[in-house]
């Protein structure tokens, strides 16, 4: 085995890590593999006889490229990104739970938690994604967002706070989501106002991310309220029709796909039996982008 081809090995050892670090960071998994992509590009030109610890300096180069993505989108963007904004979801088929293997897994962070990171400044977002998710020294996140370590505990700190105000506590047990989620698409398909209304926290938050392109009542949204979101679903009550249950970022959600194309994927956080949050992602672009294995056929 040459030289290079034993880095590549070593490099793929940490591919998974660095997969999360990007996902946690960006929220989206085609800059996720980009992100990563480039940091292989990055070992690859350098002397690893120079890296004492080849998964830290992968952490921080991926962190590094991460943050710089940020900014730069930031930069471009004429107006901030909506409150309907959802993140790539991460999609498995329901009947992949494995308990002992569901707390390794990589994608388990939920699309709430994202969408409250979405809304940190780029070093506030680098600064507790490395060193509240993947234990980073600060000491080590420092360079990277070019403050010194205390100044760098700081921006974690702010945002963990902002984050704990954030995202809503959620039910973990996957069994008791499923059943909260299969009452809803009963209640939808059947019409049933009242049932749905019994589903639905008082002060339930819908976030519908249609893409720019996309006009009339399907278009992207942020509704509040039992009532409204109930009327909403049963707007919708066809989705209902064909959806079938699968794992969103390692939670209970639910995909639409007729005829084996994806047309829009539905994660939810349910606390005592209600739904709290719905986040769904209908946006035609980025839906083609996303895999879903054995979920569409």
């Amino acid at each position: 085995m040459t030289g290079s081809e034993e880095l590549a090995d070593r490099f793929e050892e940490h591919r998974g890590h660095l997969r999360a670090v990007a996902y946690r960071m960006l929220g989206s998994l085609t800059e996720a593999e980009d992100a990563v992509q480039e940091a292989w590009l990055r070992l690859s030109r350098t002397d690893p006889d120079d890296i004492q610890n080849l998964g830290g300096w992968l952490t921080t180069v991926t962190g590094r490229i991460c943050l710089d993505l940020l900014r730069s989108r930031t930069a471009r963007r004429e107006e901030p990104m909506g409150d309907a904004f959802v993140p790539d979801p991460v999609l498995r088929p329901l009947s992949h739970i494995d308990p002992a293997e569901e707390v390794l897994q990589a994608d388990s962070v939920g699309l709430a938690l994202l969408v409250v990171l979405e809304n940190l400044e780029p070093a506030e977002r680098l600064a507790f994604v490395l060193h509240d998710m993947f234990a980073v020294p600060f000491d080590d996140i420092a360079p990277v967002v070019e403050r010194s370590p205390a100044a760098t505990r700081q921006l974690a700190s702010r945002a963990r706070r902002r984050v704990r105000g954030a995202t809503p506590s959620a039910e973990p047990d996957l069994g008791r989501q499923k059943e909260v989620l299969d009452a809803f698409l009963a209640a939808s398909r059947g019409g049933d106002f009242e049932a749905l209304l019994a589903l639905l926290h008082p002060d339930v938050v819908l976030r519908a991310d249609s893409g720019a392109l996309v006009r009339g009542a399907a278009a992207s949204k942020v509704v509040q309220g039992a009532k409204t979101v109930a009327e909403q679903a049963l707007m919708f009550a066809r989705y209902a029709r064909s959806a079938r249950l699968v794992l969103v970022n390692g939670s209970v959600g639910v995909v639409h796909a007729p005829e084996g194309r994806m047309q829009s994927v539905m994660g939810v956080t349910i606390a005592d039996g209600r739904i709290t949050g719905m986040y769904i992602l209908a946006d035609p672009e980025r839906l083609e982008r996303l895999e879903a294995p054995g979920l569409t056929g």
